[in-house]
């Protein structure tokens, strides 16, 4: 049996190398994880937006054609979101990648077991909504192939679960203030802040 991987070094290699992608982070954890391995303009934390990490990285991605965006998110803030799942997979965005970081617990509101703790497999609920591709990572070589396809030119959205520890780590805490972070991601991205 593989042994469960550090979600720290799971998303540290996922943003190594990162070049121009677009980070968007679920609620929690995934914001920490994210932060932890390196604070950029080019990340968007959502805070207190649970279960729409994935819908707004498709609305980014429908925005920034010419773009790669990534989704960093966690496993009970995706179950929150899963009829997401089959809007990105009609609309079908070439450019959109979501990984979800997968430790089987509702780590935000006491460690409960979530849905995945119970066997729920995210990647084949995103396959049977339609998804071209899906994966499962359970090795940092499963990760660092991950990696390399977040790069890779793609025929519509990509989701993967990486399975990790069942641990509350530290948090990094990314700024909070949400004016702050909209204006840093829109400069980034050339446009106007206000």
């Amino acid at each position: 049996m593989v042994s469960p991987l550090d979600r720290r070094a799971v998303v540290a290699e996922l943003l190594r190398d990162r070049g121009d992608l677009l980070v968007v982070t679920g609620l929690g954890s995934a914001s920490y994880d994210v932060h932890a391995a390196g604070d950029d303009p080019r990340n968007y934390y959502l805070w207190g937006a649970m279960g729409s990490a994935a819908l707004v990285g498709l609305g980014l991605a429908q925005v920034q054609p010419d773009r790669r965006v990534l989704v960093i998110t966690g496993d009970g803030e995706q179950l929150m979101g899963l009829g997401g799942l089959a809007t990105i997979a009609i609309a079908r965005p070439e450019n959109l990648s979501i990984v979800v970081i997968d430790n089987g617990h509702f780590g935000e509101t006491g460690m409960q077991t979530s849905h995945t703790g119970f066997g729920l497999r995210l990647h084949e609920v995103a396959s049977a909504c339609g998804f071209p591709r899906v994966d499962h990572a359970e090795t940092m070589d499963d990760v660092a192939r991950l990696r390399d396809l977040l790069h890779a030119p793609q025929t519509g959205p990509h989701l993967a679960v990486v399975s990790v520890k069942a641990e509350n780590l530290p948090r990094s805490l990314p700024p909070r203030d949400a004016i702050h972070i909209k204006n840093r991601f829109r400069a980034t991205l050339g446009f106007a802040t206000a």
